[in-house]
């Protein structure tokens, strides 16, 4: 069978089924199920095609197909129409079969990524916001060759909350980004390799006069100020390993936020006097006054001799033992290494 006049649903959704049935019923399959996510995306058949970029008259085929096969399999067709113009409507069946297709292609998408991993054809690389600038450096060794052997390098947007999740689960090949450690401290998670950027402290940015918080402020001394604190990532991560887990119950928290910039705004309104905790390189910008947002804020140096930030590039040590130095995984973590500052 080819073509969209029939459809054979695979009764699993592992990856190995898919695998097994002939080329052309597994495309024909896979795009069916597209489709059909599509259209449930959209309500409409005509929305459903201009996202896809097709012409409506073949969208509606594969639904009369897929209607039709339904209804003999299963008794019930997969969509109502409601009549020109209004939004199709999903029977229980079609909504068990949405289900299906979206485990189906999110289990196929995620075994091509991880065969390709496997054969050094893809690397993903997570990084936060301010790491693309080190990515950016070490794919100029790589590129070319990269190129020349058709490796694609996928980058995804990555939360510090996130960075070990992602190495474990295999999400991620690499990471550029930035973690807690210990003052001082060499590295402790051997089952990571790290190369070190750089490590360092945090900062105030304030709102509150020098009578309240002066231009040098101890650890301790932080349960005394109104702080502005996010709900995870980084600065969180200090607050555990100063205060404990339950940390919000020792200290006054003024707001909680989901990412910096609101924080500083939220300062610079007024309309809540406090403090909130940035990395020391947000603090230098700050006080050179090079933060658009942070104009108005003062900088206080947030003292602190238990642990630091350390910023750097990691990935999962038997991986890179794993694959020969040729391997785009090791060539691209040799690519870090060149780029990476001096001591």
């Amino acid at each position: 069978m080819s073509g969209s006049s029939q459809l054979v649903l695979p009764t699993s959704t592992s990856l190995h089924r898919l695998l097994n049935m002939p080329g052309a019923l597994l495309d024909t399959t896979m795009d069916q199920l597209r489709t059909l996510l599509t259209v449930h995306e959209t309500r409409s058949a005509l929305r459903a095609a201009r996202a896809l970029g097709r012409e409506q008259s073949s969208v509606q085929k594969q639904l009369d197909t897929l209607n039709r096969n339904f209804l003999e399999l299963c008794g019930e067709a997969l969509v109502v129409k409601q009549g020109r113009g209004k939004d199709v409507l999903f029977t229980p069946t079609g909504e068990s079969l949405v289900e299906l297709a979206r485990e189906t292609l999110a289990e196929w998408l995620d075994g091509i990524h991880e065969c390709r991993r496997k054969l050094g054809t893809t690397v993903t690389v997570g990084t936060t916001r301010y790491m693309l600038d080190t990515l950016a450096k070490a794919w100029h060794h790589v590129s070319d060759e990269f190129r020349e052997r058709d490796v694609d390098l996928k980058v995804v947007h990555i939360r510090t909350k996130d960075i070990w999740t992602k190495l474990e689960t295999r999400e991620v090949d690499v990471v550029c980004g930035s973690v807690v450690t210990r003052a001082g401290a060499g590295w402790e998670r051997p089952e990571f390799d790290v190369i070190e950027w750089r490590r360092g402290g945090l900062a105030l940015l304030t709102n509150l006069p020098e009578t309240v918080v002066g231009e040098r402020v101890r650890v301790p001394q932080l349960r005394s100020v109104p702080l502005v604190v996010p709900g995870a990532g980084l600065i969180a991560e200090f607050l555990k390993g100063w205060f404990g887990p339950d940390y919000r119950q020792g200290l006054d928290i003024a707001a909680e936020i989901d990412e910096i910039q609101y924080g500083i705004s939220l300062l610079r309104s007024n309309l809540v006097q406090g403090a909130m905790i940035v990395t020391s390189g947000l603090g230098v910008v700050a006080s050179n006054n090079e933060l658009r947002e942070g104009g108005g804020l003062r900088v206080v140096e947030l003292a602190d001799d238990s642990m630091e930030r350390l910023v750097g590039v990691f990935a999962r040590t038997d991986e890179l033992a794993k694959h020969p130095a040729d391997h785009p995984l090791n060539l691209l973590w040799s690519a870090f290494k060149a780029e990476a500052p001096r001591p």
